[in-house]
């Protein structure tokens, strides 16, 4: 069965790279009936908060991200982690490290004067037992050092190729630091192994990691994994994504107006394709045509004008009901509002939107006791042969018998005709006074919705603006 994961640190909120990650393992889980889990890298407790795992966590479900097991805690981990250490010990795969920072930092200060890679020189691999001794009765902080084999390592990672790493290029790195904490490359190791997961699904920036911890599995007689590298996602200047650019967290994306879907849709496509022209796919569509062989070596570009086009079609595709739990953190109704006719504001106005908070927008102009009037947008129209038409319809809508899209286009062309000018004459200051726009849905369709009391007050309101 495939197990993947996905491996958080809760330093901050989850950003658009690791999303796309997150997505890539979900799809690829789903596509092949597997499972998928969720693991929080919690093992620097000074960076580590609360608040992040809980960010991280909405963040994934609000994009319908959930998962099979977890979420599992490294920092409830650690003594695995050493237990696989002192095993590495015991077979003498790994050694116990005296060295102080300041040697170390001394160290790696000459190999840059030198400009070449820095090494560490196993000078505690050939301590004698007295020194060791020594050195523990002084009660000497201690690191675990892993023993790398002076070989080759190569894999194939399944959408870059074949990677090698030459002999001895891999220095004793650090197993467990001298609090007893995992790092990074090992803690990932034995978690992956314990939790059985067979394919690596990740960011490119860890493939540095990879042949550290292939040598970690063979040295622990583990099974090594599937590796796949993920290609960086850059701004439309080719540079490392900003927030400029769109390098926002979950989070903030919900909170300009985007849909879970159109996200989880615009995320899917960089650095996949489908194949052919599709872009709009639902999530049951992508699990169907993911696959990783799919996935460009190429990095991705991150477009927000594009985000906000698909994020409009999603709008636009979505039923009213759909939507409106979405919206309604958006919106700003005056007072009560019965939900028919905020599902037909919704319905008529959605058409335009690209994000929730235009389509909230769009919709409050049904509710709002007064409109707010742009003078830039109106003046053309105050003009007094409007004074003069606008009070003429509004008395003709008083006196109709019912309301509705029919009668009151009839009504407004009667009208026109009578006063001989054409209809667009009279719909056009008509739309400006009832929404303060001269675009927007059909006229007389937003007059249906805004209904009989508040098209008139509108009206009425507006002509008093004209001398």
């Amino acid at each position: 069965m495939v197990r993947v994961r996905i491996a958080p640190s809760p330093t901050g909120a989850i950003h658009v790279g690791l999303a796309r990650s997150a997505l890539y393992n979900y799809l690829f889980a789903r596509k092949h009936k597997g499972r998928f889990i969720l693991r929080i890298e919690d093992t620097d407790p000074s960076r580590s908060t609360k608040e992040s795992t809980e960010t991280i966590l909405a963040g994934l479900s609000w994009l319908g991200l959930d998962w099979d097991e977890g979420p599992y805690f490294q920092s409830q981990r650690f003594p695995i982690y050493q237990k696989y250490a002192q095993r590495l010990v015991a077979e003498g795969k790994a050694y116990y490290c005296y060295c102080p920072k300041e040697r170390l930092e001394e160290e790696r200060k000459k190999a840059q004067e030198k400009k070449i890679p820095y090494r560490y020189d196993r000078r505690c691999l050939y301590l004698s037992e007295k020194e060791k001794e020594t050195l523990k009765r002084e009660n000497q902080p201690k690191v675990i050092r892993f023993l790398a084999p002076i070989q080759e390592v190569s894999f194939t990672d399944l959408i870059h190729g074949e990677i090698k790493k030459g002999p001895g290029e891999i220095e004793d790195f650090i197993l467990l630091r001298a609090d007893g904490s995992p790092t990074y490359n090992f803690a990932c190791v034995i978690d992956d192994a314990e939790m059985g997961i067979n394919y690596v699904i990740r960011a490119v920036e860890h493939i540095a990691n990879t042949p550290k911890q292939i040598l970690l599995y063979s040295a622990l007689n583990l099974p090594i994994p599937y590796f796949a590298h993920l290609p960086l996602i850059l701004g439309p200047d080719r540079k490392k994504l900003s927030k400029r650019h769109g390098a926002l967290s979950l989070m903030e994306y919900k909170e300009m107006g985007f849909l879970p879907s159109a996200l989880l849709n615009y995320l899917a496509l960089l650095g996949w394709s489908p194949g052919g022209d599709k872009e709009i796919m639902t999530k049951e569509e992508m699990i169907e045509l993911f696959s990783l062989e799919r996935v460009n070596k190429a990095n991705a570009i991150f477009d927000s004008k594009k985000l906000e086009w698909m994020n409009s079609v999603y709008i636009r595709n979505s039923k009213p009901e759909e939507l409106l739990p979405h919206l309604k953190g958006f919106l700003d109704t005056e007072g009560e509002v019965a939900e028919g006719k905020l599902l037909s504001a919704i319905n008529l106005s959605k058409e335009r939107a690209r994000r929730l908070d235009d389509l909230a927008e769009a919709v409050s102009i049904f509710f709002k006791e007064k409109i707010i009037y742009k003078e830039e947008e109106i003046k053309r129209f105050l003009i007094p042969e409007n004074k003069e038409r606008l009070g003429k319809l509004a008395e003709r809508f008083f006196s109709l018998p019912e309301w509705g899209k029919e009668i009151t286009e009839t009504t407004l062309r009667q009208l026109a005709e009578e006063m001989k000018i054409k209809a667009a004459d009279l719909i056009h200051p008509t739309r400006v006074a009832l929404t303060g726009k001269t675009v927007g849905p059909p006229l007389f369709d937003v007059i249906t919705v805004l209904g009989r009391d508040l098209t008139i007050k509108r009206l009425k309101e507006f002509t008093s603006l004209i001398p």
